[in-house]
């Protein structure tokens, strides 16, 4: 196995064992020592791949966003008009609640810390402005096709961005109360009955 394999495969292994730990005991509570221990690596490999406690709770916010960049984009590459595109991100609902299953914990230990910590603060509200814009630069495509109604193009992206944090919430306090990737796609037809155009 090469060097860089394997480097990649303990960088693996800290950021599994730290999101069991942080899930587990929080953020404060969860030590390097510890996360070592799980991961099976020295504090020397710790820090080999990660300079801060702080850099690897971020990076797993990261990564945990990522897998919805890739979805959003893909949607709207693949759509022909912005209805087309909403209706198709709303799709992968289903996926974004799988991935956030079991993942209450963490999702309120990002807010948790952001309330504490000016720059997971930063980290954390970084992506709901970068949703924002980008459903505000969807929105004013949909008035420019035609194929929605002249709005404000950054209320709606408020709204878009305030409906999907919500339900993503709902799904992890409460998983089993709604099939969420439904009330998902029920929310989003709603709203689009407001916005398309008629023809």
């Amino acid at each position: 196995m090469s060097a860089q394999r394997r480097g990649e495969e303990t960088r693996e292994r800290i950021l599994e064992a730290a999101q069991e730990c942080f899930a587990r005991h929080g953020y404060d509570a969860s030590g390097v020592a510890e996360i070592c221990r799980r991961a099976g690596v020295t504090k020397g490999g710790f820090y080999y791949h990660f300079p801060s406690k702080q850099a690897l709770f971020m990076e797993l916010l990261e990564r945990w966003l990522a897998v919805l960049d890739v979805q959003l984009e893909a949607a709207r590459d693949e759509a022909v008009t912005v209805p087309e595109a909403l209706v198709r991100m709303v799709g992968t609902a289903g996926q974004v609640f799988e991935a956030a299953s079991g993942q209450l914990t963490m999702f309120l230990e990002f807010w948790n810390r952001a309330a504490r910590d000016p720059a997971i603060w930063q980290a954390t509200i970084a992506p709901y402005r970068r949703y924002r814009a980008f459903f505000a630069r969807m929105i004013e495509a949909g008035i420019a096709e035609g194929s929605l109604r002249p709005v404000d193009p950054e209320m709606v992206a408020h709204l878009f961005v305030s409906v999907a944090v919500g339900l993503v919430l709902q799904g992890l306090l409460d998983p089993h109360g709604a099939d969420w990737g439904k009330v998902a796609q029920e929310s989003i037809s709603m709203l689009l009955e407001n916005l398309e155009r008629e023809q």
